[in-house]
């Protein structure tokens, strides 16, 4: 399952709304880096292709294809303040991924 926090819904729904995007599907997508880090994308897509994978999570309609669905796997999409920053950002809570510890806030991505 992939979830999404209810900040980063809030978020994710005001961003389809200002972009002419709503009704849209959130699709995300993982690669694995060579150094075993993950490397994320999201935006919104207006269709969908035969292997993806449909959740929904805080009213958010997410897209994964079958073939990122593993390094994706449990993973949770936040909209936080960084402690070392005055912006919010979305980050991606996912025990996959080498770089995250429970104990911090996550592998950030800007979106």
């Amino acid at each position: 399952m992939i979830t999404v926090s209810k900040a980063a819904a809030d978020q994710i729904l005001e961003s389809a709304k200002q972009g002419n995007a709503e009704g849209m599907s959130l699709r995300l997508a993982a690669q694995q880096k060579n150094d075993g880090s993950i490397e994320y994308v999201m935006g919104f897509a207006d269709r969908d292709m035969d292997d993806d994978i449909f959740f929904d999570s805080e009213g958010v309609k997410i897209i994964v294809s079958a073939s990122c669905y593993e390094l994706l796997k449990n993973t949770e999409l936040d909209f936080v303040k960084l402690d070392d920053h005055d912006e919010m950002q979305f980050i991606f809570k996912n025990p996959n991924d080498p770089n995250y510890k429970s104990d911090e806030t996550g592998t950030e991505h800007h979106f």
